[in-house]
This record gives C-alpha cells, sequence and structure tokens, in this order.
C-alpha cells in the first residue's frame, strides 16, 4: 500500500520478534500501514525498494553489518524525508548521537510514546525533506 495523508507507511525494525509484533500492532491499531524487517540490513533493502516509507523505528542494538543507530544516520542522509525513531532498553541517548528531528523512545515503552514520536518525526522530516 502507498503512503497518504490518512495512512502513512512505517517500517518497523526490530530483531526480536515479539518486540516487532507488539511495535507494528501498536502502529497499525492507530491507522498506519507497517512493514517488518529483522535487521537493519533488511531494513535498507525495504528503503531501497519502497519510495513510500514515511518513517522506520529501529531498535538500537541488533545484529548485523548496522545497529539502529548507524541505519539511522544512513536514512537521514539518504533518505531525509523519512523520520526515525530509535528504541532502546539498554541505551541512553547522547546528545547528538541521534540525526537531528530523530526521535529516542526508551524500552518498554507506552503505545501513546511510540506513537506520538513517530508522528512528530513525520512532520518534522516532511517540513526539512
Amino acid at each position: 500500500m502507498s503512503e497518504n495523508a490518512a495512512h502513512p507507511l512505517i517500517l518497523v525494525v526490530e530483531d526480536e520478534p515479539l518486540v516487532r509484533m507488539f511495535g507494528a500492532d501498536v502502529l497499525e491499531g492507530a491507522g498506519f500501514c507497517v512493514i517488518e524487517a529483522a535487521n537493519a540490513d533488511e531494513a535498507l533493502s525495504v528503503l531501497a525498494q519502497r519510495s513510500d516509507v514515511a518513517a522506520v523505528v529501529t531498535d538500537v542494538e541488533m545484529p548485523g553489518s548496522l545497529d539502529g543507530l548507524d541505519l539511522a544516520w544512513r536514512i537521514k542522509d539518504r533518505w531525509p524525508r523519512i523520520g526515525v525513531v530509535l528504541t532502546s532498553g539498554r541505551w541512553s541517548r547522547r546528545r547528538g548521537e541521534i540525526p537531528n528531528g530523530g526521535a529516542f523512545v526508551p524500552k518498554p515503552y507506552a503505545s501513546s510514546t511510540l506513537l506520538s514520536e513517530v508522528e512528530a518525526v513525520i512532520r518534522h522530516a516532511r517540513r526539512v525533506g
């Protein structure tokens, strides 16, 4: 499904299947369309094939050639109109580590917090992209 104002497409990147499923369910329940990826490499493949992703929600700590922070910077450089929300249960945001306009949501997160941050990064990315 392509992005439109009513149903933006969100890519959820998380190596833990239950956590990924929870995030996807929260977003779908709020009316977003969702694609899932298990790591940053899969996410980059999706992003290279899709032009309709509005935001990426990614875990920071994942196996593979890139972690979520590296993925966030690649997205910022290559697809500036895509918002990024990073999540982690162990990592703490430090000033300057997240691309401008990105957000960090510590795990475990409330559904409402995830939704408000996703909406905020989409708005920001549309303004600056």
